[in-house]
């Protein structure tokens, strides 16, 4: 017989495992899923930004227009100072670098091992230093130049500098003179011929321990004029000028046996721009 409303309602509970099988299940969340698909989106941005970038030139660029208006304005622009990608020369005579390129940056590397080459020691003695200039001089200049180094480097000035008249140092004593490019700029410039600024600083004296001059330091400006012969940049003339010099740092001067041991085994460089 049908059961009235009025009788009570029987609910039957199921055990908690079985309610969870019953139970509508929603979608776990997949971290990795979604961390993946962050890397994707974030990899297609940069490279749509490297693609739409390819095509721009490179800001550094406008320096050459700007080196220019200042040149135009009346005043020699600098050169740039950042290192560029062009290889060194491979070749030498008498012991300097030779055969540079037809370019500005050529004829501010010539300038740079021409200063190391004029500011050596070699540049003390006659028999050394007529070969030198000979190699690093324009053949049309080679007799004037050899002949006001002649009188540069006379008796008075090597004695000046502790050495013998012939220019040779005293026994047990090593005499420095080197000369270390800090930087070159080109001042006036044409197709045959250029004037570069070289910076240097300079090593000068005798080392040992009973040196009366002992070795110091020294900062100018080399000036070299320089010709195209038609295969390399060489000198037709120079000038020298103090500066500019930096504050000195406050650092303890070596002993001379530091300084003579540095001489002998550290060895110079070939410069290129």
């Amino acid at each position: 017989m049908p059961l009235s409303d009025d009788q009570p309602h029987t609910r039957t509970r199921l055990p908690v495992a079985e309610q969870s099988s019953y139970q509508v299940t929603g979608r776990q969340p997949r971290p990795l899923r979604t961390l993946l698909a962050v890397l994707v989106v974030v990899t297609l941005l940069v490279l749509a930004i490297s693609i739409a970038n390819r095509g721009k030139p490179d800001p550094g660029g406008s320096s050459a227009s700007a080196d220019g208006a200042a040149a135009a304005g009346g005043s020699p622009a600098p050169a740039q100072t950042a290192a560029t990608g062009q290889q060194p020369v491979t070749t030498t005579a008498g012991g300097v670098a030779n055969g540079f390129p037809h370019t500005d940056q050529g004829a501010q590397s010539a300038a740079a091992n021409y200063a190391v080459a004029l500011g050596s020691a070699e540049m003390f003695r006659a028999e050394t230093r007529h070969p030198l200039v000979a190699t690093v001089a324009d053949p049309s200049v080679t007799p004037q130049l050899q002949e006001r180094l002649d009188k540069a480097f006379g008796p008075e000035t090597v004695t000046g500098f502790g050495l013998d008249a012939q220019g040779k140092a005293p026994k047990g004593l090593t005499f420095v003179s080197r000369s270390v490019p800090v930087g070159t700029r080109t001042t006036n410039s044409a197709d045959t011929a250029t004037k570069v600024e070289v910076w240097c600083t300079g090593l000068y004296g005798l080392a040992g321990e009973s040196s009366t001059k002992p070795v110091s330091q020294d900062w100018y400006t080399l000036t070299v004029t320089m010709r195209w012969t038609g295969s390399d940049w060489k000198v037709t003339d120079f000038s020298r000028a103090s500066g500019p010099a930096p504050v000195p740092g406050d650092q303890q001067a070596a002993t001379a046996e530091d300084i003579t041991n540095a001489v002998r085994q550290f060895g110079g460089f070939r410069y290129a721009r």
